[in-house]
């Protein structure tokens, strides 16, 4: 039996990059797995398409993790699926980079509601299910960026070290009640999000990556799995670096 058999897990953004890879792992567990997607419509379907082919119980739901009232609706909708929501996976993120002095006030409350309290949105409305069944997983997905930060990404940078901290804050308040609450901090990862940097920036990278080369997604999303897993017990308040070496 997979590990994750008779599980339900939710992933935010997972249309495509990290999250489409973490929905197959997770499935591949045999969990059930709800897609959630903002905008990619067709890439969300398509990907539950794949999934049901393999055998996993999946669906697609539409929702704007920033907003608090659409938050919960998928929450609801996802329960209304499957029953209870035992991992959650804070994968939605977006960037909006300028240098500080550039950076309006909206982009700086764009970047900060999907990948800031988009994770308070969510983790709130599934906290409760979890303490109520005495199990659950929350994993977040921080970033490099945010033990490091970088030129011109003040607004993702801030995000992603909060993450950090919600992680170890909230780890301490719901260790008692059966739940780990862990971060997995991706280096410069191969997805949507970083096709169009120049290839002078990915050579870069490269050149200050022990392992000289940008990640792939799976390669987190097989992390993603192992601390969605009951093999990972024992683990819980962590941050853990998937990136090649570049911050050690």
């Amino acid at each position: 039996m997979a590990e994750l058999t008779g599980k339900t897990a939710l992933i935010t953004g997972a249309a495509r990059g990290i999250g489409r890879s973490t929905a197959f792992e997770l499935g591949e567990l045999g969990a059930n797995v709800v897609v959630n997607y903002q905008q990619s419509k067709e890439a969300a379907e398509e990907l539950c398409g794949q999934l049901t082919k393999k055998g996993v119980k999946c669906v697609a739901i539409k929702a704007d993790v920033s907003r608090e009232e659409l938050a919960e609706k998928l929450v609801k909708e996802a329960t209304e699926a499957f029953g209870a929501i035992d991992i959650l996976v804070n994968n939605a993120g977006i960037t909006r980079d300028r240098s500080f002095l550039k950076m309006s006030r909206e982009i700086w409350d764009e970047v900060l509601g999907v990948n800031l309290t988009g994770p308070f949105n969510i983790t709130h409305a599934v906290l409760p299910g979890m303490v109520q069944a005495g199990w659950g997983r929350v994993i977040n997905m921080a970033s490099v960026v945010g033990q490091t930060g970088n030129f011109g990404q003040a607004n993702y940078a801030a995000t992603k070290g909060g993450i950090i901290a919600f992680t170890m804050t909230l780890a301490r308040e719901v260790a008692r009640k059966g739940i780990t609450v862990n971060a997995v901090a991706p280096g410069y990862i191969e997805t949507d999000m970083t096709k169009d940097v120049p290839d002078s920036v990915k050579e870069h990278v490269a050149s200050i990556t022990p392992l000289g080369r940008m990640g792939k997604p799976e390669e987190v999303a097989a992390v993603v799995g192992f601390v969605a897993s009951p093999k990972s017990s024992y683990l819980t308040g962590q941050v853990i670096p998937v990136n090649g070496g570049m911050y050690m």
